[in-house]
């Protein structure tokens, strides 16, 4: 059976202001860009390039977005929906298992605590010990965990993916 090598991130938005006419519609904060932007481009020096995002459509989490892909420079489709600004942790995992096989990168970016509990629910505890101790810290906002799997994307279980590094926010 050939399997395939996948990359995955897993990304909180950058820090938001505190509110808004709605919580839907709240935006970041001048630090919360900059951050975004310093999530881009330690992505690139990650090596990370993915094929899709997967990105709330709350205004933090797509701004948060193009802040890192500008950063970046990625120019791939993302697919920015509601589902994830509603999502559980199961939801959010069903959704990254819908994602076409054709992609072998792939970057979610949503909420907490959604994105934490689904870091912690997909490490298989055999990655990096110091990566999976500051993820069990706390995932703050611009935290971006990064995981190897191999296989397909509908077959994504519980600790089915390796955590290999996590970058907590450098500011709030």
């Amino acid at each position: 059976m050939n399997t395939t090598s996948r990359r995955l991130a897993l990304m909180r938005h950058a820090k938001a202001v505190p509110s808004a006419p709605e919580d839907h519609a709240r935006d970041l904060t001048s630090s919360g860009r900059e951050s975004a932007r310093e999530v881009g481009e330690w992505l690139v020096s990650s090596g990370f390039r993915p094929g899709r995002a997967l990105v709330s459509d709350a205004a933090r989490t797509s701004a948060t977005w193009e802040e890192v892909s500008g950063a970046a420079g990625y120019d791939c489709p993302a697919d920015v929906t509601q589902a994830l600004y509603t999502a559980e942790p199961d939801t959010a995992l069903d959704l990254i298992r819908a994602v076409d096989d054709e992609v072998t990168t792939l970057i979610v970016v949503g909420h907490n605590p959604t994105i934490s509990f689904l870091a912690q629910l997909l490490d298989s505890g055999d990655g990096d010990p110091a990566a999976g101790a500051s993820m069990m810290i706390g995932f703050p906002p611009a935290s971006v965990a990064l995981f190897d799997f191999d296989g397909a994307w509908a077959d994504l279980a519980p600790t089915g993916a390796t955590l290999t590094e996590f970058r907590p926010a450098v500011r709030e």
